[in-house]
């Protein structure tokens, strides 16, 4: 059952309300496809598959009953494609928060899971690490051989700690982002919680909530300059300007996913005409003091 009658707001109804996704004994073909569907989108991040990328060999097994769901999502996550897009452009803990979120459907709990799967990676390599979330006991007892994995940190479950529910809004960011479109980049999301063992605030997906999904700056310092100008020493009330696909001053030419700006109410005005200018488009504006 859903951990909070807030899920629609928060932008998790559309897990903790469907069903999972399940090849039972004597499934059809569209069943078939429709699991196999599901498992690009879970494995994969919800990240765009082109069809040249699709596993042809893999899907005909499991079409042909050869290999179960189980043995799919094995495959999958130790393809060249899932090392592609994941293991290779990431530091470490980051890839092991994705395997987490791909393959157990849920954020590491605490620092001795990270440290754990971290020396397995660097003593036995890659693919032992993938094969000791799959034969897990969690996975056996939560997806068995027929059910595809599904983002089980929004819902209420025996052994499932509460932070987990919490640190899954640092991992999932909303339907129409993928693993490896979102503002944070590259970079991990729970090792400084994690290190600390504290639990983070929830920060509702985008479009999930009122106004945009806000993502604190890498110190949590506010900024004291806004395009050269400072914004101390003016009136008390500050405003934070988030924007999207703004243009860099340098050859070649570069748009930044996001970006914010904090400025006093008096440079408000000026500042979004200088925004307008560079390209940008405001996400939002609100009162960040």
């Amino acid at each position: 059952m859903a951990i909070t009658t807030a899920a629609s707001r928060l932008g998790t109804s559309a897990y903790t309300d469907r069903p999972p996704v399940e090849l039972r004994p004597n499934w059809t073909p569209e069943e078939g496809a429709n699991a196999i569907q599901a498992i690009y989108r879970q494995v994969l991040g919800n990240d765009y598959l082109m069809a040249t990328e699709r596993q042809v060999a893999l899907e005909s097994l499991l079409c042909n009953g050869q290999i179960t769901v189980r043995e799919f999502v094995r495959a999958l996550a130790k393809t060249e494609l899932y090392k592609t897009k994941f293991l290779y452009p990431h530091f470490q803990t980051r890839v092991i928060e994705l395997n987490f979120k791909h393959l157990l459907g849920r954020a590491p709990y605490d620092e001795s899971e990270v440290v754990e799967h971290l020396d397995r990676y660097q003593n036995q390599g890659f693919e032992a690490d993938i094969d000791s979330y799959i034969d897990s006991d969690e996975y056996e007892t939560h997806f068995g051989d027929s059910v595809v994995p599904y983002y089980r940190g929004f819902s209420t479950q025996t052994g499932q700690k509460t932070a987990g529910f919490t640190r899954m809004f640092q991992l999932y960011r909303g339907y129409a982002t993928s693993d490896r479109s979102q503002i944070a980049g590259s970079s991990s999301r729970l090792a400084g919680e994690l290190g600390k063992n504290s639990v983070s605030a929830v920060i509702g997906p985008s479009g999930a909530n009122e106004g945009w999904a806000y993502q604190p700056s890498e110190k949590n310092v506010a900024p004291s300059r806004a395009f050269g100008r400072s914004s101390i020493n003016s009136s008390d009330r500050l405003y934070r300007i988030e924007v999207s696909g703004i243009s860099l001053p340098r050859y070649p030419k570069v748009r930044r996913s996001s970006q914010e700006f904090i400025v006093p109410y008096e440079q408000l005005s000026s500042t979004l005409q200088q925004i307008n200018k560079m390209g940008g488009k405001v996400a939002s504006v609100s009162i960040a003091q």
